[in-house]
């Protein structure tokens, strides 16, 4: 099986629809000692036949749309976050204590682009609120990468230490991820079918998530990125943050096409969110396992009050295993799983080329909620996917294999980049690469500065 089509099956999704995907190869895309490119075609890949899917349902077609997934526009997708301009202005990545370090026996990375990881990293460290970075290093240093990881994590911060492939191999929450499927869907009741209103076939372009409310409660890549799909395919998506943890201004950007964002405390105000709940089609979250629970956010207790829903949750390591509550990113995954060991060289750990693990995990986020919505269509129930991203770390890993290196040159990004004026400036941004005949090119509209929608429906 081609490793599109292994991702298809993952999602439930008909083999036999894998004939309706044709790809353009581009060895040199997303270089890698990994197969990076590989998983980053599958994910795009069945992210897009799960919208031709949904567009032919919704259609009434016999057949469904052809789909295209060039490696040259998967690359530029993956690379959106770095690709972006705002007004010419390159954006800032990651900040300085966002980075690897040196400890007493290896090599540990932390995560602080946020105000409060950065506190509560120096917190834990016992140093203070303006502690420059080689303050940080002088000290870790001093300390066992182990020791740091556990002290970190402890104080809410994030730290993770190297691992060789062979130590993750070893570890509990391994073995946890490696037993669960790729994409876990579960029915959560036995609701009746939510009928989607019929779209009309001549129209252009065509958009198999037109009329669908999606209520997206996440941050950072990999959540932003499915619910900024969903936006591509016509949904309306409301984007809902706390008041006192703004975005950072060039994510926001980035992710944000075709979104609104507004702020809402989820406890002072549960009575706008039952409101937006209640005519929701699909709610995403981001948060760690279990964080949204407290609010009544469970799968289960969202469907209990909106039957027929569909829930979408993504986090870092899993929703179970010892590690199942643990804060994660992107950079942090590539270091504990072994991929920062496999892709350095000189011994220093190295990166993949993208945040792979968020891009990927994001589209296949939005290719569940697709398949869900169409399966729902015929069969009923409540839905809930389920997408964590060391489990996707573990795809690349352990189970593809690397293909030949054949195709066409990739010779940058720039026949996928498209430039939009907006409220937030003249952006540059990479174009969507979720692409089927007869489906959109682009996004309605631009994205919109943090928080400043109302929470309301339109």
């Amino acid at each position: 099986m081609t490793d599109i089509a292994i991702a298809w099956t993952a999602l439930g999704g008909d083999p036999a629809l894998v004939s309706r995907v044709t790809t353009v190869e581009r060895p040199d895309a997303l270089p890698a000692r990994l197969p990076v490119r590989q998983l980053a075609r599958a994910c795009v890949g069945a992210c897009a036949l799960a919208a031709a899917e949904l567009a032919a349902r919704r259609t009434g077609r016999s057949e469904v749309p052809g789909v295209l997934v060039d490696d040259g526009a998967v690359a530029a997708a993956f690379h959106s976050e770095r690709l972006l301009l705002v007004d010419g202005r390159a954006p800032v990545s990651f900040a300085p204590l966002s980075r690897f370090w040196r400890t007493a026996d290896g090599w540990v990375r932390t995560h602080a682009n946020y105000p409060h990881h950065r506190d509560r990293l120096l917190g834990a460290l016992g140093l203070p609120a303006d502690a420059s970075a080689d303050a940080v290093a002088g000290l870790l240093a001093e300390r066992s990468a182990l020791d740091v990881e556990e002290t970190v994590q402890d104080a809410g911060g994030l730290a993770v230490a190297l691992r060789t492939p062979e130590e993750w191999a070893g570890h509990e929450q391994s073995a946890a991820l490696a037993a669960r499927p790729l994409v876990e869907r579960e029915r959560l009741d036995t609701a009746p079918a939510r009928v989607l209103p019929p779209a009309d076939p001549a129209a252009t372009p065509l958009l198999p998530a037109a009329g669908l409310r999606v209520l997206d409660l996440t941050r950072v890549l990999a959540g932003p990125v499915a619910t900024r799909t969903l936006a591509l395919l016509g949904a309306d998506v409301l984007r809902l943050d706390a008041p006192w943890l703004p975005e950072l201004a060039d994510q926001h950007a980035d992710t944000g096409f075709g979104k609104r964002s507004a702020a809402l405390d989820l406890g002072a105000g549960r009575d706008t969110f039952e409101d937006l709940l209640a005519s929701a089609d699909v709610v995403v979250t981001g948060y760690r396992p279990g964080t949204l629970d407290r609010f009544g956010l469970s799968p289960r207790a969202l469907a209990a009050r909106r039957p027929g829903l569909v829930v979408a949750q993504v986090s870092a390591w899993g929703a179970y295993g010892p590690w199942g509550a643990r804060r994660g990113f992107d950079s942090l995954v590539q270091v504990a799983t072994g991929i920062a060991v496999t892709e350095g060289s000189a011994g220093r750990p190295g990166a993949l080329p993208a945040q792979a693990l968020d891009h990927g995990t994001g589209y296949l986020l939005a290719a569940a909620v697709l398949r869900a919505l169409t399966e729902q269509s015929y069969d009923g129930g409540s839905r809930c996917v389920r997408l964590a991203l060391a489990r996707t770390a573990h795809r690349l890993t352990d189970e593809i294999r690397p293909s030949p290196a054949t195709g066409v040159p990739y010779e940058g990004p720039e026949p996928w980049l498209g430039e939009t004026d907006g409220p937030l400036g003249r952006l540059r941004h990479a174009l969507p690469p979720v692409t089927f005949d007869g489906g959109p090119a682009g996004w309605a509209r631009p994205p919109v500065p943090w928080g400043t929608d109302p929470a309301a429906w339109r």
